[in-house]
């Protein structure tokens, strides 16, 4: 074995060093080339991986979109539906490219295209019978290029009630139409018998409810980015929403809960497909106190004594003006108002997709709004006056009350009646006369409610309360007004509900205290809706319990199952105020003879009223009537009020009985339902008298 060993050791030093010096320089430059990869790969992300890494991450934003539940129905008290929603298919598109003016006009031309190719499609399979069909423009305005209404991600409505061939066709051609999607949804219908139209309401887009505070409020709250919106409760803008009566009043209970899309955005704000679907939750249904028969008998009622007016005499003359009716009847024991009515009316079917035709505007833009509780002109050409009347001698029972109770009168008061009361300083007085001039010699206070007589009210009443508390007599004049509803709200809570008009205080500024006391005693100085009137009715009649009015006895869920009930609710009472002996006095003074109740089978309070007021520098009488049934243990107050229909007796009162009539065969004044009787004695072969005389009239 032999080994090997170097000639010189500096030779094995140098071979060492060299090899060295070359693992160094090796080392170094692989070093060199890692980090010029590392810089290479930096630059790739920074400047071509980095925007599509930020659109990626900006792609899982995900916004909820809304899905719009299906409406709660109401029904009337005997489970008649008077507004409901039935399915119905609506084309929407969801914008897959920005169209818009300010980074999208090169693709404005496809849009402009495919709205072209929708209106092409329409006129082909959509409905023949459609009065309006959709332009180019429309559907351009539908689609809202410029996101003036909606998001890029926000489906937009194109059309609604989409026929069965254009159901088909879009669902054929669904590749053909990039954002194109046919949804169901429901579509709104009133009774086509119009029934309490005004009270029932209607509804509208959320787009174009926004000045109404409700959805102005929540409009807000949607847009505010520092509140967490419940998915479930957000609104779109195509979404209807009631907009006037039960409809607004109960849109929380009737909308029920949105469902929406998982729908992730991209950075341009545009949907890129849908994540997940949660379905919406069905909106609750209401039970309304209305009840169909007895509304459709005292809206007929309405009419045909408007056309009687107009051709027959009253106080010696035809009324052709008299072209407005207000009537409600209110249970006097629940507050329950079966019947409310403001004629003339109109088909509510009209609102059904959210908007009105300007020609059907035009139709009813002065009967839209509910007359018995609001004021509003009647439209007629020159000066008439509007929904809301003075009340005349319908004030006079509450006149003789407040006589009592502030000891200017008592129950045996003796009064000359001598045709006229006068009032003011000696040698300027004001003389107020009775109608027409009657004298009606001597009378106590019941005898003066029943006679009508404003020469007590103003002689015993109005110039007594003034003499007592002097200027300060108005205030307890209202004071007193407002424990009886009149200047208050009733508490319906129906929407828009208006006050009245207290003219006894302005007179007060403008006249005297003394003038404003007279005037008001004989009812003339205040102005009130007819549900004021009925309620103050119903409180005459109970003595003393002003009743909340209600207008829905029920909310029940999809399944059946009760939500809430509604029970008989008193909002103030002054029964302890006013003895016992001062209630028999007036009920012992409604009794003015009314010939439309001549054959009525059951004893019964009332009191006509005719209030005179001018209006275009000339008076007009207004025929107003109150009464309740049976007197001594009333169960139906009612109200009517004919503006420019001439005396109550006359005009009013034969719309009442009618009332009265309509309510006694559905439930029956005594509790005993009249319908129910008279078909079982025809089943029988028999009549009753009572319903022969309800049959006849």
């Amino acid at each position: 074995m032999s080994d090997y060993t170097p000639d010189h050791p500096q030779q094995k030093d140098s071979k060492e060093k060299g090899g060295f010096s070359l693992r160094i320089n090796l080392f170094f430059f692989s070093t060199f080339i890692i980090f010029c990869v590392i810089i290479v790969r930096l630059a790739i992300l920074q400047f071509v991986e980095g925007p599509m890494l930020t659109e990626k991450e900006s792609s899982n934003i995900v916004k909820d979109v809304p899905l719009p539940p299906d409406r709660g129905t109401i029904y009337d008290s005997a489970g008649v539906k008077l507004a409901y929603s039935t399915p119905t298919h609506s084309l929407y598109i969801m914008l897959m490219k920005d169209y818009s003016t300010v980074n999208g006009m090169k693709n404005r031309p496809e849009a402009e295209a495919l709205a072209e190719k929708l209106v092409t499609i329409f006129d082909k399979y959509g409905d023949p019978k459609v009065d309006k069909k959709l332009t180019k423009q429309d559907v351009i305005d539908a689609m809202d290029l410029d996101y003036k209404k909606y998001a890029g991600y926000l489906s937009r409505r194109i059309k609604m009630d989409l026929t069965n061939k254009e159901i088909a066709y879009f669902m054929e051609h669904k590749s053909d139409f990039p954002g194109i999607d046919v949804e169901e949804e429901s579509v709104r219908h009133y009774d086509p018998d119009t029934v309490a139209v005004q009270t029932i309401g209607y509804i509208r887009t959320f787009s174009g409810s926004k000045r109404l505070g409700k959805y102005q409020n929540i409009d807000s709250r949607q847009k505010n980015p520092d509140i967490i919106n419940d998915p479930g409760l957000t609104y779109t803008e195509p979404e209807f929403v009631g907009f006037d009566g039960l409809e607004l009043l109960y849109q929380d209970q009737l909308r029920g809960k949105n469902g929406y899309k998982k729908v992730p955005i991209n950075p341009r704000n545009m949907p890129e497909g849908v994540d997940e679907i949660v379905p919406p939750v069905k909106g609750n249904d209401i039970y309304s106190t209305i009840n169909k028969e007895i509304q459709l008998e005292t809206e007929n009622a309405i009419k045909d004594q408007l056309t009687w007016l107009h051709s027959h005499l009253v106080s010696g003359k035809t009324h052709p003006n008299a072209t407005t009716g207000f009537a409600v009847a209110m249970e006097v024991k629940t507050g329950n108002i079966v019947s409310m009515a403001s004629l003339p009316d109109y088909d509510t079917n009209m609102w059904n997709t959210g908007s009105i035709s300007s020609d059907n505007w035009d139709k009813i833009q002065n009967i839209y709004m509910n007359g018995t509780i609001r004021s509003f002109n009647p439209g007629k050409k020159g000066a008439h006056p509007e929904s809301v009347v003075l009340l005349g001698s319908t004030m006079k029972p509450l006149s003789v009350l407040i006589g009592l109770k502030e000891g200017l009168i008592t129950t045996n008061t003796y009064y000359q009646d001598k045709g006229a009361a006068y009032f003011g300083k000696e040698g300027h007085q004001t003389r107020v006369q009775n109608s027409q001039g009657h004298v009606y010699g001597g009378m106590d206070p019941a005898r003066a409610i029943e006679k009508s007589s404003n020469a007590f009210m103003v002689d015993k009443i109005g110039v007594k309360l003034y003499e007592k508390y002097g200027s300060e007599s108005v205030n307890k004049w209202d004071e007193y007004m407002k424990q009886f509803g009149l200047g208050v709200s009733t508490g319906s809570g129906l929407p828009g509900e208006f006050k009245g008009i207290r003219e006894y205080v302005n007179e007060a500024k403008t006249g005297s205290a003394q003038s404003a006391m007279a005037y008001a005693s004989f009812g003339q100085q205040g102005k009130y809706t007819t549900l004021q009137l009925a309620q103050y009715t119903a409180m005459l009649a109970n003595e003393g319990k002003r009743m909340k009015p209600q207008l829905v006895s029920k909310i029940v869920d999809d399944k059946g199952n009760v939500v809430k009930t509604f029970k008989p609710e008193v909002l103030n009472s002054v029964t302890a105020d006013f003895d016992k002996s001062y209630w028999n006095e007036i009920k012992r003074g409604m009794k003015s003879e009314v010939s439309a109740f001549g054959d009525f089978p059951y004893s019964f309070a009332r009191k006509t009223g005719t209030s005179t007021q001018t209006v275009g520098g000339k008076p007009v009488d207004n025929g107003v009537f109150i009464a309740y049934a049976p007197r001594d243990n009333p169960v139906l107050a009612v109200a009517v009020v004919i503006p420019e229909g001439g005396f109550g007796s006359s005009s009013a009162a034969p719309i009442a009985r009618k009332m009265f009539d309509a309510y006694d065969q559905v439930y029956g004044l005594d509790g005993i339902p009249k319908k129910a009787k008279s078909t079982d004695n025809a089943t029988d072969g028999t009549a009753s008298s009572t319903t022969d005389s309800t049959t006849t009239r």
